[in-house]
């Protein structure tokens, strides 16, 4: 009756819920136990109503864990929709006979980038919030490539065909979207790493960095022919560098700044006033001192 993808996802929505219960009763901070010593009934309504009615702890994880159920609850409703690619049902629609077999899926780097998200997620939610909305971000890009991806290679059986087709629908959308995310995370990347080294260090790493951005163009732009391969993987690897870097750097803090011309000139006001109260205590008691000789 149901398709074994039907079985799985609502497996996992299932966990989720569960998940997101007992995460929230262990991180909610109710008024104390009311029933068997341990039951806290405003934690456990809060947790069990998603928070409607009480806490639910930390809001972060709680929020993750219930959206993870609900986007796996709605796979597993859509592939029972579609019959979970069964070939019986396929063959239905197309007056009893089945499609062409489908050529093996073209390799993409966005599985790589994705446990990458994964990871930079994870670190988020115990050391910075801008960590945890990188990961955030890199996931939902990753997740819709796959789905365009997964999509593309299964239009039809022609794997150029499909790729033209991929790339007429996809570019006009991932250059801006992916050229916008790449900038703002290279931003936020280097903005932690400035923060965190020297003030001297900030302008070496600056200057090493704008360098190999510099030469790395010119050489590809000297380049007779470049493969895409080759140009993807370098791009891959200075983002997971540049990307750590970032992640490291947010997990060690930032610099002691101290605003020196600021504290200087409140000192140095702070010693003419003295100086000034230090003059009119003189004056007094040169008139005090006038006084008494009269």
């Amino acid at each position: 009756m149901f398709s074994p993808g039907f079985r799985l996802f609502m497996g996992f929505a299932g966990f989720g819920l569960i998940a997101a219960f007992f995460y929230g009763v262990v991180t909610g901070d109710g008024g104390g136990a009311d029933y068997l010593g341990f039951i806290d009934s405003e934690v456990w309504v809060g947790a069990a109503s998603l928070g409607w009615s009480g806490g639910v702890g930390d809001h972060v994880g709680y929020v993750v864990l219930v959206m993870f159920a609900i986007v796996s609850a709605g796979l597993g409703i859509m592939l029972t929709a579609f019959r979970d690619a069964d070939t019986d049902a396929v063959a239905e629609l197309n007056n009893g006979e089945l499609p062409p077999a489908q050529s093996p899926v073209s390799y993409n780097y966005w599985p790589a980038i994705g446990a990458l998200g994964i990871g930079t997620l994870v670190i988020g939610l115990v050391t910075h919030a801008a960590i945890f909305t990188v990961g955030l971000i890199i996931i939902i890009t990753t997740a819709f490539e796959l789905m365009m991806s997964a999509w593309s290679d299964r239009a039809s059986g022609d794997p150029i065909a499909n790729a033209e087709l991929r790339n007429r629908l996809m570019k006009p959308i991932e250059v801006p979207v992916l050229g916008a995310v790449g900038i703002a995370i290279t931003v936020l990347c280097s903005s932690r790493i400035f923060l965190t080294v020297s003030k001297a260090w900030a302008i070496w790493v600056a200057v090493i960095l704008s360098a190999i951005v510099f030469l790395g163009a010119l050489a590809f732009a000297l380049a007779e022919k470049v493969n895409r391969n080759v140009v993807a993987g370098i791009l891959a690897t200075a983002a997971i560098g540049l990307l750590t870097s970032g992640v490291v750097s947010a997990v060690i803090g930032e610099r002691d700044i101290s605003h020196h011309h600021t504290g200087g000139h409140h000192e140095s006001d702070s010693e003419h006033h003295d100086g000034d109260s230090e003059h009119h205590d003189g004056d007094s008691d040169h008139h005090d001192g006038e006084e008494g000789d009269k």
